[in-house]
C-alpha cells in the first residue's frame, strides 16, 4: 500500500504516521499548483536553482497556508550531499524559510523533539528520509543522495537519537518519493562505494546492465542501512512513487536534464498538539 496520499495538486501526506503521532504533519510537495514558470512550473520550492526568489517565497507561503504551519516556524538547509545532521530548537525557527542566505549551512538532516517547528528539505531525485519515535516525541528528516546514502546518513540519524536515549527499535522510518532503481543508472565508481558500504549484506540494491553501468536502487539501499542500524523491518515503510517515472507529479534532476525545480519534504508537530 502506498503510504503517500495525494491531498491536493500541491502535496502528499502520510496519514498512517499522522494517526500514530498526534499533531504530526508529514509529507512532500508535488511540482503542481504553484506560481513558478518555464522549467520551474509550477510549485518550485528551492531558492537555489535559479528561479525568481519572490516567486519561490510565494510558493512556500502557499504551502504554509495549506498546512496551517506558519512559514516563520520552518527551518531549511543548504544541502551538500553529506551527512551533517542538526538538532533544531525553537530558537532556530525561520532559518532558511524565506531566504536561502540564512539557511543551515552544510546540513542534510534535521531532528527535534519540540513542537511548532517544521523541518524542510529540498529534492529532485534524491531520497527523502523521515524518522519518528512517538514515545520520546522525536521527529527527523534527512536528504540522501548517493553520497549521503553510501556514507550512511540514516545510520547517523539513528546514532544521534541513540545519544538522546532512543533505542533503534523505537524508531519508525519512512522512505519517500525519489528516483527508482530502473531510472537511476550509475557507473563503477559509485558502485564501488555501494559495495564498501554494504560489504556485510548479502542482498545488493544494484544490477549490472552492461559493462561499467548499473541500475541502483537508492531507496532499497537506505532500507538496508536502516536495518543494519537496528530499525525493525516492520517499522520501515517505503513509497512506490518515482520522481522520474511520475513526471506529471515531480521535478527530476535527471529527467529534466539538470535545470529544474525542487519539491520539499516536511515533518513537524503543531504547537497545540501538546495541549491534547
Amino acid at each position: 500500500m502506498e503510504p503517500f496520499v495525494l491531498q491536493s495538486p500541491s502535496f502528499f501526506s502520510v496519514t498512517e504516521w499522522e494517526n500514530l503521532f498526534p499533531g504530526l504533519i508529514v509529507g512532500m510537495t508535488t511540482k503542481n499548483g504553484g506560481f513558478s514558470q518555464h522549467e520551474f512550473t509550477s510549485l518550485n520550492m528551492g531558492f537555489h536553482v535559479g528561479d525568481d526568489s519572490e516567486t519561490v517565497l510565494k510558493n512556500r507561503k502557499l504551502l504554509a497556508k495549506t498546512l496551517s504551519f506558519p512559514i516563520n516556524s520552518w527551518v531549511s538547509a543548504e544541502q551538500t550531499h553529506e551527512v551533517s545532521i542538526q538538532r533544531v530548537t525553537a530558537q532556530d525557527k525561520g532559518k532558511g524559510a524565506i531566504s536561502y542566505a540564512d539557511s543551515f549551512l552544510g546540513t542534510d538532516g534535521f531532528y527535534t523533539n519540540e513542537p511548532g517547528i517544521l523541518l524542510t528539505l529540498c529534492f529532485a531525485d534524491c531520497v527523502p528520509l523521515f524518522f519518528m519515535a512517538p514515545k520520546k516525541g522525536m521527529i527527523g528528516a534527512a536528504h540522501a543522495g548517493w553520497k549521503g546514502t553510501v556514507h550512511e546518513i540514516a545510520k547517523h540519524m539513528v546514532e544521534k537519537w541513540g545519544q538522546e536515549g532512543i533505542d533503534p527499535k523505537e524508531i519508525f522510518a519512512l522512505i519517500g518519493p525519489s528516483i527508482c532503481g530502473k531510472c537511476y543508472i550509475v557507473d563503477e565508481r559509485v558502485i564501488t562505494f555501494v559495495r564498501n558500504t554494504l560489504d556485510d549484506v548479502e542482498k545488493k540494491p544494484y544490477n549490472l546492465i552492461k559493462e561499467g553501468q548499473y541500475s541502483l536502487d537508492l531507496r532499497e539501499m537506505n532500507k538496508l542501512i536502516m536495518l543494519k542500524s537496528g530499525i525493525p523491518e516492520e517499522n520501515i515503510t517505503m513509497t512506490h512513487l518515482c520522481t522520474s517515472c511520475d513526471s506529471d507529479l515531480f521535478f527530476s534532476h535527471r529527467s529534466d536534464l539538470g535545470k529544474t525545480g525542487r519539491m520539499v519534504s516536511f515533518i513537524g508537530r503543531k504547537e497545540d498538539s501538546m495541549k491534547k
